[in-house]
């Protein structure tokens, strides 16, 4: 698909993109090259200049129909909170989304509790959304989606903005989203959060849009620099063992610091290699 915005250039040109179910997918790319308005086809908020959005391999339709069905699969949570955010309490926001699509009191209930029990903010239920913390607006707009049950959950830079235990609670939170069938995609400038989350990634460059498992693409040194982007922590650091022979052939590296203080100590089930040499020759040759 393609697409320009009134009297402006053109945004996405011929773009051929797919979300695979199941696979969690980061969505890379220097401001400008599209990811927002990206975003905003893919949930229905604009409608392609040319191309054809599928869902389940059936064109979407842009009539009340149409959209509704998109948008009960698909929902897209933007990365400013206040510009979501507009009920006086928690539970009147999240249950805005259901409330439209005609559902009974009870099932709307039933969504309001499954989506704040989902979010950790039960305890937040009746607090008015001008008295929250930037976190737990993050969190109610996040809830408000939940809420509509959508397959594909569509997070534009969630963590920006968050400390780093609100960054780690708010993943362990798209952990459980994704244990619950729901296919997560999330827009982000932070590579070091990209190759600790996802499975995939796809990089917005001027040549269209590359995507493939998230530790090859962010490996690609030409992909980074015309994605305006840098060299993943864990990618650099797992080069650096590779150099020093600490890193056999075919194996991953650390993804994360603390993945790194436990591959070098020998730990088990962490999903890297074990050192080939001491521990202590593992940090002289990181260092």
């Amino acid at each position: 698909m393609s697409y320009a915005y009134d009297e402006g250039p053109t945004v996405i040109d011929t773009l051929d993109f797919a979300i695979t179910p199941g696979r969690a997918l980061a969505l890379l790319g220097r401001n400008g090259s599209g990811k927002t308005t990206l975003m905003r086809l893919l949930s229905g908020g604009l409608r392609p200049a040319s191309g054809t959005l599928l869902l389940d391999g059936t064109p979407v339709t842009y009539d009340r129909k149409g959209l509704t069905r998109l948008r009960t699969t698909v929902q897209l949570v933007v990365q400013d909170p206040d510009d979501q955010l507009f009920a006086a309490s928690v539970e009147q926001d999240v249950s805005f989304g259901p409330m439209n699509l005609g559902l009974s009191d009870a099932e709307v209930r039933t969504r309001i509790d499954e989506a704040l029990t989902a979010l950790d903010i039960t305890h937040l239920r009746d607090r008015p959304t001008h008295l929250l913390s930037y976190g737990q607006r993050k969190r109610t707009a996040i809830a408000g989606a939940v809420a509509m049950r959508p397959r594909v959950l569509i997070l534009d830079e969630p963590t920006a903005g968050l400390d780093p235990d609100g960054q780690e609670r708010l993943l362990a939170t798209l952990a459980r989203l994704r244990a619950s069938g729901t296919t997560v995609v999330m827009a982000t400038h932070d590579v070091d959060l990209a190759l600790h989350w996802a499975d995939d990634a796809a990089l917005l460059i001027p040549s269209g849009v590359h995507t493939g498992p998230v530790a090859d693409a962010l490996a690609r040194q030409d992909l980074i620099h015309q994605a305006g982007l840098r060299t993943p922590w864990g990618i650099a650091a797992a080069q650096l063992l590779s150099t020093h022979g600490l890193l056999p052939t075919g194996s991953t590296g650390p993804r994360t610091p603390d993945q790194l203080a436990a591959w070098t100590g020998g730990g088990q089930g962490t999903g890297t290699a074990t050192p080939t040499r001491r521990p202590e020759a593992a940090q002289e040759g990181a260092s």
